[in-house]
């Protein structure tokens, strides 16, 4: 566990050398869809999966809005793995577009899940790096809800794309990958295939953003 600033988030620290050039594939939350190439299901989120998930009444979207998406992506270990999310419906069948792309161009991810209550309130380790859509909180330093919240926001692997405003780095041991000319599996670059595929939907990269840089955010509204 990290050291704590006095807004509650992890205080930054140097990326240890284990976590340079990260390049590891964590096991499968759910089943693995059948075929060989992209596939995709979609469905209404059934209760077991928002009882798992961080929605509780006054989350500014209904449990009747988000959609439970199941995909498969490419892992860094080159093989093809299935991952899940929760994701606004209106917006589900254009974000399973983007993530066809990002399959058929290979992009590896580490892992696809969906955040819950415990990982949300557990304290800063630093090193996480997932990729995944709805989570009921604010907005990083703010009170007003993230885009998250709303099932219309989405980060990809985090550690290798971090949030970083002035001292402040997310994941806090991610520093390494502030270095934005790297070119290790898994970053996201400007006018890359994953740019490049939200772009077709209409979304924003956070990495272009003036007054702090979130290299692993999109979002409908690029906020």
């Amino acid at each position: 566990m990290l050291k704590e600033d006095g807004e509650g988030y992890g205080i930054a620290g140097a990326t240890p050398k284990e976590l340079r050039n990260r390049a590891w594939t964590l096991p499968d939350m759910v089943p693995m869809l059948p075929g060989e190439g992209f596939a995709s299901e979609v469905d209404i989120a059934p209760d077991e999966v928002i009882e798992r998930s961080t929605w509780e009444p006054g989350c500014p979207v209904s449990r009747q809005e988000l959609a439970w998406v199941r995909m498969t992506f490419w892992g860094f270990d080159g093989a093809r793995h299935t991952g899940e999310m929760l994701i606004n419906a209106r917006v589900a069948e254009d974000v399973v577009g983007v993530f066809r792309h990002l399959y058929e161009a290979r992009f590896p991810i580490e892992q696809m899940g969906i955040t819950t209550k415990a990982a949300l309130d557990a304290p800063p380790t630093g090193d996480g790096n997932g990729t995944g859509g709805f989570v009921c909180r604010p907005s990083v330093g703010q009170t007003s809800f993230s885009q998250h919240a709303y099932g219309l926001a989405i980060d990809i692997n985090t550690f290798q794309n971090p949030y970083v405003k002035g001292d402040r780095v997310i994941p806090e041991l991610a520093r390494w990958y502030l270095d934005r000319d790297r070119k290790a599996p898994g970053i996201i670059h400007s006018g890359d295939e994953v740019v490049q595929a939200f772009a077709d939907i209409g979304w924003e990269w956070g990495g272009d953003w003036n007054s702090l840089k979130d290299y692993q955010h999109f979002s409908e509204n690029g906020t």
